[in-house]
Parts: structure tokens; sequence; C-alpha cells
């Protein structure tokens, strides 16, 4: 079958269905074109897109700014392997290391291989650089995280779904509950062979989970009392997604194109993903200072993909639309006026909850059980209305548009929510 050959979506899925792993449950909605904060459907139906691919396109789909830089550099050199050195990467680095204020960057493609990466750094550096026994280094991290689905991470993570039938586990973390300062405390006071603590400023796929006003910095503070690294996984919740640059900005403003006010946390180490490449190109990179990236050495880490010349040049690329653009400061901006607008709407309805979230980082809580099918029905629903959203967890659905999205485009996607959720009330 040609890929210029038109294919309905009725075919489109009876394809994937027979041909592919059935390793996803998507929406039934075969999309074959997308610009901006819209997609087409291979009928030719327009929706707004309300996931962003997870917050890998910030930038809105097809940026042509981002395109044309992969473009022109996949049609000069598209990759050597770190075997040789090329002429992007070290520009890039530079670049990224001064947007985000750290020493090093290690580049690699995905965001599980990011965590992966910021795993092996903080062991290393433990045993190194902290005086921690080899082999018995350990890494606190949270319930109902999300940092991917390797054999190391599944191996921390407490979804039956991601995690059954998988084993045997990979041993070296302690699970305490998020946003838990005391229960962080109380781990760090009894173990001395603790490395680092993995958190997520915000638990996307848990449901859009935002912390106490101070969990972050208090999570800091501690982990600096006790000589233990603070590893933000930024993969979903940086590149201005939640109205800062990165979600562990906290207050600071980011009005004047970047974050140019003082961070309410400094990670230690910083895992960015997704929207480092506004959904183009795989991109993803581990960022430190020179105290914990010297410990990596030739040979103790790498990818083939990691770090080629397309990566970089979409990764610049990508920053500089979210600075041009003033993306956190339109995703703070516009967030505020989501939350308030649902916020009028669910003072008087019985189908949904709450609304929770920051930035254009938002979720619904849905007024049923997370093993009912109404957030699914709710959002096959919307899909009808011209809107796409995903449910997570049963009864949450996340809402997360591109961040190019106006005023106007915003206040007609709360008209189509709240019509559709008018259906639903009981």
């Amino acid at each position: 079958m040609s890929v210029l050959q038109k294919i309905t979506s009725e075919d489109a899925i009876a394809l994937e269905d027979k041909h592919g792993a059935h390793n996803y449950h998507p929406l039934p909605v075969v999309l074959q074109k997308g610009e901006g904060v819209f997609v087409w459907d291979v009928e030719g139906k327009k929706y707004y897109d309300f996931l962003s691919a997870y917050s890998a396109v910030n930038q809105g789909h097809c940026h042509p700014k981002i395109v044309k830089a992969m473009v022109e550099q996949a049609q000069t050199l598209t990759l050597t392997s770190r075997a040789f050195y090329n002429n992007v990467l070290g520009k890039f680095e530079k670049y990224a290391t001064e947007t985000f204020n750290f020493d090093k960057l290690l580049p690699m493609n995905t965001g599980a291989e990011a965590v992966e990466t910021a795993l092996k750094l903080c062991r290393k550096w433990a045993y190194e650089k902290k005086g921690i026994a080899e082999n018995q280094a350990k890494i606190v991290v949270c319930e109902n995280n999300f940092h991917g689905r390797t054999t190391t991470i599944i191996s921390f993570s407490n979804d039956p779904v991601a995690r059954k039938n998988f084993g045997p586990y990979t041993d070296g973390f302690i699970k305490i509950e998020y946003d838990n300062l005391e229960a962080l405390k109380i781990v760090l006071e009894n173990n001395s062979d603790i490395a680092g603590f993995l958190v997520e400023p915000i638990q996307g796929e848990a449901g859009v989970y935002v912390p106490s006003e101070g969990y972050l910095a208090g999570a800091k503070a501690l982990c600096e009392e006790f000589g233990v690294l603070f590893i933000a996984d930024e993969v979903q919740t940086g590149i201005a997604r939640t109205g800062r640059l990165l979600a562990t900005c906290g207050n600071c403003s980011c009005a004047d194109k970047h974050c140019s006010g003082t961070p309410e946390v400094k990670p230690d180490i910083l895992i960015l993903g997704k929207a480092l490449s506004g959904g183009a190109y795989p991109v993803s990179a581990v960022l430190a200072n020179d105290p914990i990236m010297g410990v990596i050495k030739p040979g103790n880490h790498g990818s083939t993909f990691g770090g080629n010349p397309i990566a970089g040049a979409v990764g610049m690329a990508a920053l500089e639309v979210v600075k041009e653009e003033n993306l956190a400061q339109k995703a703070f901006d516009l967030g505020e006026l989501f939350r308030a607008e649902l916020s009028k709407f669910i003072a008087d309805c019985n189908i949904v909850n709450a609304v929770r979230g920051k930035g254009l980082l938002n979720a619904i809580l849905i007024n049923d059980t997370e093993e009912s099918s109404t957030a699914w029905d709710i959002c096959m629903a919307l899909k009808e209305n011209g809107l796409l959203a995903k449910p997570t967890h049963g009864n949450i659905i996340r809402f997360a548009p591109p961040l190019v999205m106006n005023k106007e485009q915003l206040l007609d996607c709360v008209a189509i929510i709240i019509k559709t959720l008018k259906q639903f009330e009981k």
C-alpha cells in the first residue's frame, strides 16, 4: 500500500489492530494533518488538540520555524553517531545550558531514556563523590509516579497495568507519599545510603496532581541538608507548559521571554524531553553542573542517535520559539482563564468535582468511579464536538492544548467542554 494512497479511518484502525502490538488504547480518531492548535482526521474533520502529544507539541503542530530547522539539517547531515564530532551538537548544548543555567548537558532521545540517564548519573555520583558503598545507593521516588516504562522505571511504579508480569524488578528504590515532606524527612534521617530524590513537579499521568505550596522548595532543602541530589523530571511539565519555563521555577516571572526571576528550586539534575523538540523529532536531555556531570567518562553511557545534528537543530529552534513567542506567559495567563471559566460551571454542576492544574496543564475530576466509563464517554462526546482529550486513571480528563493557543480559541474550547459536560449531567 502506497503511503500516498487515501485511507479511511475505519481502514487505518483495522490495519493497526491487525499488524500492530496492542500496547495502546487510542481514542478512535485517525489524524493526518496538524497546524498550530488544530488537527484534522482523514475525512477532513477539524479538531482542537487538547492533549498536545502529552505536552510534546507545546509550540503547536508543525511550527514552521522548527520544521524548517529540521528539514534544512536533514538535507545536510543527519547522523554521525558520537564516534565523531558534528557541527551542531555543541551549539545546542551551549544554548540549552545557558537557557536553563547548568554547566553540562547529556543528550538522549526519549523521556524514559533521559530518566534512566539521570538514575545512572545519580548512582555514579553517589559512589564516587558521596562515598556510598558500591551497589548500595538508593533513590527515593514518589507513589503514583510516572517516569516511563523501561524495566528499571516500572520497578518503582505502583501502576499494576505498567508493572504486572514484567518482573523481576530492579532494586534500589524507596517509595514515599507524594507531597509529604515529613515522609521524605523520615527516609533521609533513617538511611545513610540515599543518593537522590526523583520527583515530578506536578504528577501529570496520575491526574495532574499539583503539590502543596512550598513542597518542592522544602524537598530541595531536605536534600541539601542530607547531601542528596534533587532530580526533577520535567519531561512533561518543562518548556513553558505550567506557565513557567520550568515548573520548578515557582513564582518567578517569565514575562520577559525567559525565566528571569529567582527559581523556587534549582534541581541538581534536570530531566527534559517532549517539548524540547516541539514534537518534531525525538530530543531529550539531562542537565547538571560539573561536580555531578563530571563523573561520566567515555564509555559510561551513550546513544547512537543521542546528540545527532537534527536533534540539535530542532532543539535550538524549539527553545527559540518558546522565548520569541513568550509561551510561558501565554500558558500562565490562559491557564488562569481556563480554570476560572470552568470553575464557574463546576460550582453548579454535578458531573465534575474539581478542576486543577497550573498553566495549560489541567485536569477535571469526573464525579464517578475510576472503573466507570464516564470519562471515556465524555471524551468520545468531546471528539464529536470538535475537541480531542483523553482520560487518565479512569475518572480524570487531562486538558493540555498547545501553548500557541489564543484567548478566543481557549474560550471556544471552554464552551465546547461545558456544552459536552452538560450532556452528562445526572
